[in-house]
């Protein structure tokens, strides 16, 4: 199984390499010790192997920190559905978040278009990102996000191509922290991770994904 990569973000408008001997934050102070103890969960998480885990640039101006990973779930050589997750940290605190860390992300896949159209379609995929933090006992806050459907129908010289329909969710929320001021963050990977493989249509890694919802088809596997 792969170990997560990433890349840390300072939040001073540049980027550094996720690196053990990177010391400096905003305005050259050290980055904090509950970030730094969140990073390296994220870092050496053990994850399912269908999961390829990539590094990404994080975003630069959500939070002073910031480290982001993105994810695709294989099938031999065919995505399943992708992702992107990222941790954000201020240590002053966050009013919004009611915490100093947070957690942001977003996931795809394709359906089968007379799925896109079931109406419970939106609460269902909600149930997954909440059914996947409660399966591994993971607690947390202040939790908002939007599931969209969206589809697309070709025409002219791509009139050959079957009408598509994607689903896409994007959420945010706050994981409790624990002894230091540091989340679990390897637990609320692992549990993004069961979210990725359960809009992918992969069966469950263990017996407690059984609370997770699912759907009774999704649109086949896309070529990479």
């Amino acid at each position: 199984m792969a170990a997560a990569q990433g890349r840390l973000s300072d939040g001073t408008g540049g980027m550094d390499e996720a690196k053990d001997t990177n010391e400096e934050g905003p305005g050259g102070g050290s980055v904090p010790l509950p970030f730094r103890g969140a990073v390296e969960a994220l870092r050496t998480a053990r994850l399912r192997p269908q999961i390829e885990i990539e590094p990404t640039r994080p975003p630069q101006r959500l939070a002073p920190f910031a480290y982001a990973l993105e994810a695709t779930v294989v099938d031999g050589d065919q995505d399943l559905a992708d992702g992107r997750l990222v941790l954000l940290h201020d240590p002053a605190g966050h009013d919004a978040w009611r915490g100093t860390f947070r957690l942001v992300t977003l996931v795809r896949a394709e359906l089968e278009p007379e799925m896109a159209a079931d109406p419970l379609l939106p609460e269902v995929c909600w149930s997954w990102l909440t059914g996947a933090l409660q399966a591994r006992g993971l607690t947390y806050g202040e939790p908002s996000g939007t599931v969209t459907r969206a589809g697309s129908h070709y025409f002219g010289g791509l009139s050959a191509r079957p009408a598509a329909s994607q689903i896409e969710i994007r959420a945010s929320w706050t994981p409790r922290e624990g002894l230091g001021g540091v989340p679990d963050a390897a637990a609320h990977l692992a549990s993004w991770c069961d979210l990725l493989a359960q809009v992918a249509g992969l069966p469950p890694a263990g017996p407690g994904d059984a609370s997770v919802v699912t759907l009774p088809q999704r649109r086949g596997p896309q070529s990479r």
